[in-house]
Parts: structure tokens; C-alpha cells; sequence
């Protein structure tokens, strides 16, 4: 019983961490992320103080200074435009927000489990999505809990409800989405990939069930979820061992599992469609696209309209292409869309940067983790794919693994017990 209190314990932790809420009973610039981030630095400065010594990666010194670039690119883009928007030049503060915040979250799961491998993680990840679908069910159609949550969770509700929105707790609109789609991602490398898993039926069926829930329900909550969900899919085409001429019993094993959970995810919708009025509605705004594909022979979505017919917004001058205009906040250039608004901001100097800075975590994780290449490959290429309708990154997932000891345990050198000389090491 106790074991299962702390495993719902981490649950909320990570949750607080993926999907960051404010309270209304705390004051409006503090929430989960900035809570966790504090403590995973209270607790990074304590663990450096009993090994005498700073423990960094190598791979961890690179992303830091890649971040500090961006920063400086973007404090340049507002100092020479005589601006005062300075949404991305504190960037190194939510870098590093979010380091110490994964810091804290993998440190407990290690506190909990004794290691904090990918597989545990991965497990935690999709937990939190799958209970965050449900919860945003559970609000949409219950009004009592909707009242509960909105009175003690402080997350821009109201917008949600004006735009007739799903949302859970802390995971709404695109952020959310962005969010969905990479665990879909990692669900199916899991799956894919660790053979322990792979010989463990409860396991499968617990992240198929996660799976085809997120896949469904997250497009409901945001769209920008059928990315993930997409390259998911394409990925276990690929890894799963179906498609071979010869096929391993592990992936009979594996392919019967998702042919069953595939056909019951299937057969629960289509009921609910045709039972559900407000179902019925999430999901045609869900598959929008392809209910138009079907209906009316043309795949196309409200929004994807909007952003190819009003959002593509360039520069109007070369000074703006190279340095940017230092301006971001408050919509101010009426558009969404990740490369024009970071390209205005600052520039193709910060973009260039901000580019190479998840090439690079992608990159040095395929170096670091051979077997997951392909996935930090796939994380690289749903990066400048969430940039066409959205301007965000991703790092909250490379700092989670930044804090692993799987993936980064070759990288880390002994503490100052045996170099005195040195503060910092790589």
C-alpha cells in the first residue's frame, strides 16, 4: 500500500512538471515548474556539497552554452531595436528552470524505484498523459468537478471554456499538444525497443491502453497531438519486427496486443460518437481533417486554413531578417507560427541558434543512446514540425533526460575527492 502511495506521489510530481498549473490561493507568477525548479536546485546544491564537488555532463556544458547564445541573441535583438520585450531573453532561465525542475522529478524517481531508467520513466509519462485525457473528459462532462478543479487550479480556464476547449490539468491547447505527441513517440520506442517490456503483457497493454487514449482524446484537447501520433505510428511500422520476412514471436506477441487494443479503442469511439453529443463534437474537431478527407474529398482543417492563408509572416526588411524586431509578446504580429515569430524576434542570428540547439540535444542523445538513434532522430525532425504551427521547444523532455543515469552515466566524471584543483569538470 505504502509503495502504491509513493508511485501516485511521483505520478503528481511529473505531472506538475509536464503540464505546469498555478493555484489560485498563490500568487500568479508562481507555479509547479518554478516550484520543482527551486527544489531540484535546493537539492542539486545539496548533493554537490556532500560529493564536495559539481557533476555535469558534457553533453549538458554544450546544451548551457547553446542556451546562453539564444539568450544573448535575443538581448541583443531587443537592445538594438530599443525594446523591452524580453520573452525569449530570459530563455537561460527556463532553461535552467526546467533542469532543476527534471532534476527534482528524476531524483524522486530514483528515491522511489532505486534507478531512474528510460522504461520507468517513459511508464510515468504516459500515466500522467492517459490521466490527464481522462480528467479533461471528466471536466467537460461533470460540472461539480469542473467547479473543484477551477476553484483551487488557476491555468487560463476561462479562455478554454470561451473557445468550448478540452482541458485537464495544466494541459491545454497547443502546449499540451506538443507534450502528447512526444510521449506517443517515446510509448512506441519503449514498446519497440526494450525487450523487457516486450516479454511483460501487462506492460504493453498498459502503454497500448495509454497510447490509443492519448491518440484520441489529446487530439481532442490539441490537435497539434496527431504530429506525434503520426510519427508514432510511421515508427512502429518501421521497429515493431511486423513487417519483416521474418517475424520474431516477440512481435506476434506485440502485434496481437495492438490489434486488440487498436480494435477496442476503435469500437469505444465509434460508440461514443453516435451516443455522445459532446463527444461526437470533440471529435469531429479532432479528425477534422479527416472527416473532411471522407465527406468531401479534400483534407483540410479550420486552422490549418488560418495559418496558410493569414500567418506567414516574414520580415520587411533586412536589418528584421538578420537581428530580428526584439518584439514577441501580446500577438503582435498576428501570427502563431513558430518560424516567423522566432525569425521577427530574433532574427535568423537567434533562430539559427535556437535551431542548432535541438539538433544538438538530438544529436548528442543518438550519440549517448544508440538503440533510441532513431527516436531522437524523430524528436529532431517534430521539432521544425511543431514550429510550423506554433512557436515552442521541447527541452522540458531533454532535461529529464539530461538528468538519467542510462543515458548520461558514461559522461560524468568522479567528484572533487580526486581533483581538487577543479570546481567544475566535464
Amino acid at each position: 500500500m505504502v509503495r502504491i502511495i509513493l508511485y501516485f506521489v511521483v505520478g503528481i510530481v511529473v505531472s506538475f512538471y509536464l503540464f505546469p498549473i498555478g493555484f489560485t490561493f498563490l500568487p500568479a507568477s508562481i507555479n509547479t515548474k518554478m516550484v520543482l525548479g527551486l527544489a531540484g536546485g535546493i537539492l542539486f546544491g545539496y548533493n554537490s556539497i556532500q560529493e564536495r564537488g559539481v557533476v555535469l555532463s558534457r553533453g549538458l556544458l554544450g546544451a548551457i552554452g547553446f542556451a546562453v547564445f539564444f539568450s544573448l541573441a535575443c538581448y541583443i535583438a531587443t537592445d538594438v531595436n530599443n525594446t523591452s520585450d524580453y520573452s525569449y531573453v530570459t530563455y537561460i532561465g527556463s532553461f535552467f528552470a526546467w533542469l532543476a525542475g527534471a532534476y527534482a522529478v528524476c531524483m524522486l524517481i530514483k528515491q522511489v524505484h532505486s534507478t531512474n531508467t528510460f522504461q520507468i520513466l517513459v511508464l510515468y509519462l504516459a500515466a500522467v498523459c492517459f490521466v490527464q485525457c481522462v480528467l479533461a473528459l471528466l471536466i467537460d462532462n461533470i460540472e461539480s468537478f469542473q467547479l473543484l478543479v477551477d476553484s483551487y487550479v488557476s491555468q487560463g480556464q476561462e479562455f478554454y471554456e470561451e473557445k468550448n476547449r478540452l482541458y485537464g490539468i495544466g494541459a491545454a491547447l497547443d502546449s499540451a499538444g506538443v507534450r502528447f505527441a512526444v510521449v506517443l513517440v517515446l510509448i512506441i520506442a519503449l514498446i519497440c525497443h526494450d525487450q523487457q517490456v516486450r516479454r511483460h503483457s501487462v506492460r504493453i497493454v498498459l502503454l497500448l491502453v495509454a497510447f490509443f487514449t492519448v491518440a484520441v482524446i489529446g487530439n481532442m484537447i490539441s490537435r497539434t497531438t496527431v504530429i506525434g501520433l503520426s510519427a508514432a505510428i510511421l515508427y512502429f511500422i518501421i521497429f515493431s519486427g511486423l513487417f519483416r520476412l521474418e517475424i520474431r514471436f516477440s512481435a506476434i506477441h506485440l502485434g496481437i496486443w495492438f490489434g486488440i487494443t487498436l480494435l477496442i479503442a476503435i469500437a469505444i469511439s465509434t460508440y461514443l460518437y453516435y451516443i455522445n453529443d459532446d463527444f461526437y463534437g470533440h471529435m469531429r474537431f479532432a479528425f477534422e481533417g479527416f472527416f473532411n478527407l471522407v465527406e468531401k474529398g479534400e483534407w483540410k482543417t479550420a486552422s490549418t486554413d488560418k495559418l496558410n492563408n493569414e500567418m506567414w509572416i516574414w520580415p520587411e526588411d533586412t536589418k528584421t531578417w538578420i537581428i530580428g524586431s526584439g518584439l514577441f509578446g501580446s500577438f503582435i504580429y498576428g501570427t502563431d507560427i513558430g518560424y516567423c515569430r522566432f525569425i521577427l524576434y530574433s532574427g535568423l542570428t537567434g533562430f539559427s541558434i535556437f535551431a542548432l540547439f535541438f539538433i544538438y540535444n538530438g544529436y548528442f542523445f543518438m550519440r549517448q543512446s544508440p538503440t533510441y538513434a532513431t527516436m531522437f532522430l524523430v524528436l529532431i525532425a517534430m521539432t521544425f514540425l511543431f514550429w510550423i504551427k506554433v512557436a515552442t521547444d521541447i527541452f522540458f523532455i531533454y532535461a529529464l533526460f539530461f538528468c538519467l543515469d542510462e543515458f548520461i552515466e558514461e559522461t560524468i566524471k568522479k567528484p572533487l575527492t580526486q581533483h581538487e584543483d577543479r570546481l567544475l569538470y566535464s
